[in-house]
């Protein structure tokens, strides 16, 4: 019996397919981006059938790159872009409208409403208390009753169950199985605004109260889990598919935080900071969320998240909109050749801003301007964004009581020298990048591994990170502070109103 492990990594803008071994290494991979449609101000899609089509793609290019063949593969883990909903038909398995993206903030106005229509029903603390989640057009409620409300039938046909509702993974997973799973894990389930974190159950007073008939929804079972088999006019094989993980989730497994106090940032689309709290539910007074990390044997370890919108993402709109790069790794050299007296700071609030701010309304903006601004300076401008956006996390977190001595990072923006180090000034703690920094892919490939026998506990998991490189703060307070306070006068000349 093989050990190779497939992963379907879809994301934000591309879908990835990684094929690991047992001890982690990559042996072949593929990748390709998709199209991101923006039909009004602030409406984020994708074409479920782009999602779909790329994560094939990709798969057929890892294989090939592997030298391997379908029945080669032990199990497969599916890790997605979280929030992002999608509703189709059971019978035809045709979604009924595209995909809206967890970027979207078309619901703005609609979440408004309900949070207004709760605080006079006295029920003001109802979601956080349930789900740790804010009201905010990110999760995924609010654009599944959108659907409901904009495409004709919808409605109907929800309540005559006719339609499935899922998140991407539940969407892949339904397509690999030729429509046999409708399943999801804890983790995505978690991110709904509709599944009680601490009954692990979809709640029925949250699903009364967005109006979401629960015939829609999937069955949620841990994040290593038999999920079904892949069909083999699909893949060209029956292959288990023994693992799910939201993103965010997936590479905090990847990252091995394990421990409480543990804690993992992503730098890809957008940015995630997760922080391990074990077996306790910590629920944050400084608007973060509290979330599920996994669930192994029906047993939940929780975290603490600060989401950003905008990081990778900001990159890619100078690269393709702007056209400042041809090449994410331009970038860094770019920032290297910039003063470092700088002041130009850029607020990448395209969508609104997330944690912990969560201001929908708010819109993106460079201060600091002069004459001799040039390429090079948005360009650090807009990597220092992300920096300062994380510190802004690390804020909320100490305010909670909790703050990480040691930071682990992944993502692409991890392979960025200049932006590590920056980090670890602005944070005034350590910095350490694994040498696998596709920390998403290869944490929902051990969680494949583990439900399937490949690996037999944490620790076996554990001893496979290494260290590629650290970084130190070498800046003092005194310059820390004086950053981050122009970042923050930035922040609140962008922002549409303020938290009272």
């Amino acid at each position: 019996m093989t050990d190779f492990l497939l992963a379907f990594d879809q994301g934000t803008t591309s879908s990835r397919a990684i094929i690991f071994n047992a001890s982690g290494q990559r042996m072949g991979a593929g990748q390709e981006e998709f199209q991101q449609h923006f039909p009004q101000d602030g409406w984020v899609e994708h074409d479920p059938e782009d999602l779909w089509q790329t994560s094939l793609r990709s798969y057929r290019t890892a294989l090939q790159e592997a030298h391997l063949q379908p029945q080669d593969l032990r199990a497969i883990g599916i890790t997605n872009q979280r929030e992002t909903t999608l509703l189709w038909n059971r019978r035809s398995g045709q979604p009924v409208y595209q995909a809206i993206v967890w970027q979207d903030r078309r619901t703005a106005a609609w979440c408004q409403q309900i949070s207004e229509q709760l605080l006079k029903e006295g029920r003001s603390d109802i979601i956080r208390d349930k789900t740790g989640l804010l009201l905010d057009p990110y999760f995924s409620a609010s654009k599944i009753r959108w659907i409901l409300d904009n495409v004709p039938g919808a409605q109907a046909a929800a309540d005559a169950g006719e339609l499935a509702f899922g998140t991407v993974d539940t969407f892949l997973l339904w397509r690999l199985t030729g429509g046999k799973s409708h399943c999801t894990d804890a983790t995505n389930a978690s991110r709904t605004l509709l599944f009680n974190i601490h009954s692990q159950c979809w709640d029925d007073e949250l699903l009364q109260l967005f109006r979401i008939p629960s015939s829609l929804l999937p069955t949620v079972l841990d994040s290593a889990a038999d999920f079904g088999v892949s069909d083999p006019q699909v893949l060209g094989a029956a292959i288990p598919i023994t693992g799910i993980a939201g993103d965010q989730q997936a590479a905090a497994f990847g990252q091995c935080c394990f421990e409480p106090g543990m804690a993992k940032s992503t730098y890809g689309t957008g940015c995630f900071l997760l922080l391990n709290t074990g077996d306790k539910a910590l629920q944050s007074e400084n608007r973060l969320l509290t979330t599920i990390a996994y669930r192994l044997d029906g047993k939940v370890t929780y975290a603490l998240e600060g989401s950003i919108f905008m990081a990778g993402a900001t990159m890619q709109w100078l690269r393709d909109g702007l056209r400042l790069f041809k090449d994410a790794a331009e970038t860094e050299l770019l920032a290297q050749q910039t003063d470092s007296n700088m002041h130009v700071i850029f607020v990448p609030a395209f969508t609104g801003l997330g944690a912990p701010y969560w201001d929908a309304d708010a819109r993106g903006a460079i201060f600091g301007l002069t004459r001799d601004t040039g390429i090079k300076e948005l360009v650090t401008a807009a990597l220092l964004s992300v920096c300062y956006q994380t510190r802004d996390l690390q804020k909320a977190m100490e305010a909670d009581g909790v703050r990480p001595d040691t930071l682990r990072v992944d993502g692409g923006m991890a392979r960025n020298d200049f932006v590590l180090q920056n980090l670890a000034d602005l944070l005034d703690c350590r910095v350490d990048r694994p040498r696998i920094t596709e920390t998403t892919a290869l944490g929902v490939a051990c969680l494949a591994g583990l439900y399937c026998g490949v690996y037999d506990s944490l620790e076996a998991i554990t001893r496979q990170w290494q260290l590629d490189k650290s970084f130190s703060p070498q800046k003092d307070d005194a310059w820390r502070e004086e950053r981050y306070a122009l970042w923050q006068d930035a922040v609140n000349r962008t922002r549409s109103k303020l938290i009272c």
